[in-house]
């Protein structure tokens, strides 16, 4: 199977479009990676897991489209990529939206002949990321230590008092536990219009 794949991989034009799709490919996911993802939440540590899974899907997609298999041979395989999960523990919902977005991309660009569509999906993302629809909120969890400002009727002064220590135009505050030995809470705290 192997000799067939690279067999037909250097006939015709297979490097040629093999090229190109990867150049579309890479450079779409720079362009989401770093000029949508980084410019909004500042965090490198999933670079690697966002280039690495995109290439490898890349990868596998282009091989796996250019040969003929039988309809079992492609059903065993999608099975055996269903299997596979990407986990960790406390990833946030968009790390995982971008995951996704990677593995389309990387999907896209080996199987599609219209370049046009990877260059759609970064519009739409780099829309919805901009701001324009609705306003960015960011939030932060802290340990506060003021546990009787956390009752529901002492809301405004506890806000007050989080703006003031942090910094942040705090707009709503979650309580999300009590330690009344120890007169500390662990609270969310959720602001507009400024970086992290």
């Amino acid at each position: 199977m192997l000799e067939q794949v690279f067999s037909q991989f250097i006939q015709d034009k297979t490097i040629v479009v093999f090229i190109s799709r990867l150049l579309i490919n890479i450079f779409s996911l720079v362009v989401i990676v770093r000029f949508v993802y980084f410019k909004n939440y500042q965090r490198t540590d999933l670079f690697l897991t966002f280039f690495g899974i995109n290439i490898i899907i890349f990868l596998i997609t282009f091989l796996l489209n250019s040969v003929e298999m039988s309809m079992g041979a492609a059903f065993g395989l999608f099975a055996v990529f269903s299997m596979l999960r990407y986990r960790t523990e406390g990833i946030a919902a968009k790390d995982v939206t971008y995951i996704f977005i990677v593995i389309a991309i990387g999907l896209i660009s080996a199987v599609s002949q219209y370049s046009f569509i990877n260059f759609i999906l970064i519009a739409i993302i780099w829309v919805l990321e901009s701001g324009y629809f609705v306003e960015k909120e960011y939030s932060k969890n802290i340990i506060y230590d003021k546990i009787e400002l956390i009752k529901p009727e002492n809301r405004p002064a506890l806000l007050d008092d989080l703006r003031s220590r942090t910094g942040l135009s705090i707009h709503r505050v979650e309580i999300n536990d009590c330690d009344f030995l120890k007169d500390s809470s662990q609270l969310t705290v959720f602001y507009k219009n400024q970086r992290r």
